[in-house]
């Protein structure tokens, strides 16, 4: 059995390439558990066809305790069997929603819900990576970790951030970095940028994940692009993408780089002006806020 995580900065479409890449891996016969590791529990909507699965630490609390729990009751099959768990967490603002990861997977353990599985794929809120969201990484149950991101700064300075947690639980456990996968945001230079900053990571970019609203329309039906439009192009994309996933042996100690290195490939790029163009802009900027 192989243990995954998914990282990436919010709102990159994390969840979405997460359960499109694992329908399409089941499709090739894999045995598949997604664990959702997010409060909001829509880590597993379009495999159930659901607004928002029951979650482990909700029912819970309205019993008492985790221990009042069947398995059948919070682990459901979806589209093509795939087993189905969210963590669930606290109402917001109210308590750590990383415990609720360490309780989830700890019962899960200890109910055998781990067994006779080719893939266990823990979807993770953001690009989080301390206390109960860190789990997967620090507590050595994903030795796979693949980062969503994209050709925009910020999702880029998140898959960085990401690899730095990596770098720092790989030495004491066998965790490893298996690849960036581009979620097309159709930025300048996308697939250039996101391969180089691979290089930089010693990584690898698995896969390109095109732009196409296709997604957003099985989004819509609750649905993964796999079920709702199986002949697509994108379809197709999440097809290759689980295949090099499933085929995938490069797992490698990342090497994060500092902001200032990012910022050099940015400029490097064209995506970012020089520091001296920015500064002139700023002067331009506060000359015509004066005027």
């Amino acid at each position: 059995m192989r243990q995954i995580a998914f990282y990436g900065k919010g709102g990159i479409g994390k969840s979405t390439t997460c359960q499109n890449t694992l329908a399409a891996m089941a499709a090739l016969e894999q045995r598949i558990m997604i664990v959702g590791c997010d409060p909001k529990a829509d880590s597993t909507r379009l495999m159930l066809h659901s607004k928002a699965q029951t979650t482990i630490l909700h029912l819970a609390a309205e019993r008492g305790a985790v221990e009042d729990l069947e398995l059948d009751e919070v682990l459901l099959k979806g589209y093509r069997d795939v087993k189905c768990v969210e963590s669930g967490g606290p109402e917001p603002g109210v308590g750590c929603a990383g415990r609720g990861i360490i309780t989830a997977i700890n019962f899960l353990e200890e109910e055998g819900a781990y067994e006779d599985l080719d893939f266990v794929a823990y979807d993770v809120l953001g690009d989080v990576v301390c206390g109960g969201f860190a789990m997967p990484i620090r507590e050595g149950k994903a030795q796979e970790i693949y980062i969503v991101v994209s050709g925009e700064m910020m999702a880029m300075y998140a898959a960085n951030h990401i690899a730095r947690g990596v770098l720092k639980y790989a030495q004491s456990g066998g965790v490893r970095l298996a690849g960036l996968i581009c979620n097309s945001r159709n930025t300048d230079r996308e697939i250039e940028l996101i391969e180089a900053l691979a290089e930089k990571l010693n990584t690898q970019m698995i896969h390109f994940v095109p732009r196409d609203n296709v997604v957003q329309h099985a989004e819509l039906r609750r649905m993964t692009v796999n079920e709702y439009a199986p002949d697509s192009k994108q379809a197709d994309e999440y097809r290759q993408l689980a295949q090099k996933i499933v085929d995938n042996k490069k797992l490698t100690i990342p090497t994060p780089i500092t902001m200032d290195e990012l910022e050099e490939l940015l400029i490097e790029f064209g995506i970012l002006d020089s520091d001296e163009q920015y500064q002139e802009a700023l002067a331009a900027d506060k000359t015509v806020a004066t005027v």
